[in-house]
């Protein structure tokens, strides 16, 4: 029986992680990270009465749990997860919002602790697969841009997601800049921009987590797009990764490196 540990537990995607490991028969709740959470909601949100519910990392105790997953905001995760490694835990991580440079760090604690674990910026596989073939396709389309529309409550932008794409894409396409001698009327108008690979970011009631990738060709056009209309989506990428974080010897960035 695996003792799992669910950061962010309140949240939306918390909350589906706890349905999740409460529905596994090799699983098993042993605590949550939640500030905000009081003693009286535990069964609110789904946590047996033996659940542990923790404020702070300072409280958590040694050997609460084997694993890690964390669906919680930009500014925590760093700590979450360097916590987790530092205490024997393996991380499975949805939180976006690390730097390629933190997320070097924490491979090499990974690496250092023993631990396996998982970052991964979609647990969707409609996204992993958008990524794979947005690759694919970079081959041939060297203009392309990226289109991404989340929920209002989102915290980063652009997405890990979109991030990850166009560094996916980043490797495979040669130097280029589709337009380098625009210029914008209206600061922003563009996107972002990643080495040439322009990111544009909407954030609008009603959306869930949703992304195109355009290329453009001489006379031709192509689109992936890819549509997360529930929450619920993700747990398929979730339930993979505590299956297979044991196999891990260090952290792993990408669902797609563990399929």
């Amino acid at each position: 029986m695996k003792k799992v540990l669910i950061a962010g537990a309140a949240g939306a995607m918390g909350q589906k992680a706890v349905d999740l490991v409460n529905s596994l028969p090799d699983y098993q709740l042993t605590a949550v990270l939640a500030p905000h959470l009081a003693a009286e909601q535990a069964e609110q949100y789904h946590l047996a009465p033996a659940v542990k519910v923790y404020h702070r990392l300072a409280e958590i105790e040694d050997g609460i749990a084997d694993i890690w997953v964390d669906f919680t905001l930009p500014d925590a995760v760093y700590e979450n997860v360097k916590f987790a490694l530092q205490h024997g835990m393996r991380p499975i991580v949805g939180t976006t919002g690390l730097t390629d440079d933190l997320e070097a760090e924490l491979v090499r604690l990974s690496q250092q602790q023993g631990l396996g674990g998982l970052i991964a910026p979609n647990f969707g596989m409609s996204a992993v697969l958008l990524m794979k073939f947005a690759k694919e396709a970079a081959t041939y389309f060297p203009d392309v841009e990226i289109i991404e529309m989340h929920h209002a409550d989102k915290k980063d932008a652009p997405s890990g997601t979109a991030l990850s794409t166009a560094k996916l894409i980043d490797q495979v396409r040669s130097d280029h800049e589709t337009n380098p001698d625009e210029q914008e009327s209206l600061a922003g108008a563009r996107g972002g921009d990643y080495h040439g690979i322009k990111i544009h970011a909407v954030r609008l009631p009603g959306y869930i987590a949703h992304e195109q990738v355009l290329f453009g060709g001489a006379g031709e056009a192509l689109t992936i797009r890819q549509d997360s209309f529930d929450r619920q989506s993700f747990m398929s990428g979730v339930k993979v990764a505590l299956e297979k974080v044991g196999q891990l010897d260090q952290l792993v960035i990408g669902l797609e490196n563990i399929l």
